[in-house]
């Protein structure tokens, strides 16, 4: 478990991961610092003298945005901007009327998420290239293909829907994912998988990303949780999520890539299965008993936590910080 150092006057406001998990960027009062994920090392730091709330990485380039926050922001909440840190200075810089709520980069893209907008820019000249409407978004959920194709998922304009945007299958399609609202969702590292989550926490669904199909239904537990992160490993074999109570869940996908990809022979298969209910011959009465339930589980203290898998499949990281954002 990753657990920076953290002090009053450094407090952490913020932590996430880059594009393949990698490393990650830590969001203090002071600034920001950069870790390397595994092996752990803690590889640089910036003084801001003043909080950036929140970094978004761009895989391991010089390049991140940044978004102001805690109690001395070093820029307005409604503003992102983009920094090369070779330069050590702003190269961009984007403004909105209403608070930054999240930002998501890729090699051409830069997402910004507002309340209830998501809006799109070429990262070279920051052309705005597509804008859309979502559900009420207080967290910011928003996650993008970080390569080969271009695909978006943000919660939808209808409760407990998601907005899959495939840019190169021309697919844009609302998703009902859950009755309630979504609190967490995730894209995998080669885009054709997604998964999400409700304010109830004990499901997660994973869909496919070029029809909306749902190719998984996973089981965290029965008891109502607060989902804290949800993450695929690189080759798409496993899915890991973390919520407040404590426990880092890990998922087969064996059943969804058989289910996404119909010549299952020819997929490299992770030779495990998540446990399923004695009476999953019930499901088409009982909704319950169709679930998968978690391959392995362990332990973490209580906090906020973020979840993302190291260079080995079953390597899982956690990201630990001691206050709500």
């Amino acid at each position: 478990m990753v657990e920076p150092e953290e002090t009053p006057k450094n407090r952490i406001l913020d932590i996430g991961f880059n594009q393949d998990q990698g490393c990650f960027a830590v969001s203090t009062e002071q600034g920001f610092r950069i870790f390397n994920s595994y092996p752990f090392k803690d590889t640089f730091h910036r003084d801001l003298g003043a909080g950036i709330g929140k970094v978004a990485m761009l895989f391991r380039s010089n390049i991140l945005a940044l978004v102001g926050g805690g109690a001395h922001p070093k820029y307005p909440p409604n503003k992102v901007i983009l920094w090369d840190d070779h330069q050590m200075k702003a190269i961009g810089e984007l403004s909105f009327k209403s608070n930054v709520k999240a930002v998501q980069l890729r090699k051409e893209r830069v997402a910004v998420v507002l309340e209830q907008r998501v809006y799109i820019y070429q990262i070279a000249d920051l052309k705005l290239l597509d804008a859309i409407d979502t559900f009420e978004n207080p967290q910011g959920l928003c996650a993008i293909s970080p390569k080969d194709e271009v695909v978006l998922v943000v919660p939808s304009k209808s409760k407990g829907h998601i907005q899959i945007v495939n840019y190169d299958a021309n697919l844009n399609a609302s998703v009902k994912a859950h009755e309630s609202l979504i609190c967490a969702l995730a894209i995998s590292q080669d885009g054709k998988m997604c998964a999400t989550a409700s304010d109830k926490g004990t499901l997660i669904r994973v869909f496919g990303t070029k029809d909306g199909g749902q190719l998984q239904e996973l089981r965290r537990g029965m008891d109502k949780a607060v989902i804290h992160s949800i993450s695929f490993d690189r080759r798409c074999c496993w899915l890991a999520c973390t919520s407040d109570k404590g426990t880092v869940h890990i998922f087969s996908l064996d059943e969804g890539r058989k289910a996404l990809h119909k010549d299952a022979a020819e997929e490299k298969k992770s030779e495990a299965k998540n446990p399923t209910s004695a009476f999953k011959f019930m499901k088409g009465l009982f909704s319950y008993f169709k679930s998968e339930w978690s391959f392995s589980q362990f332990r973490i203290p209580d906090a906020r936590s973020v979840v993302a898998f190291g260079p080995e499949d079953m390597n899982a990281i956690v990201g630990k910080m001691h206050h709500d954002r």
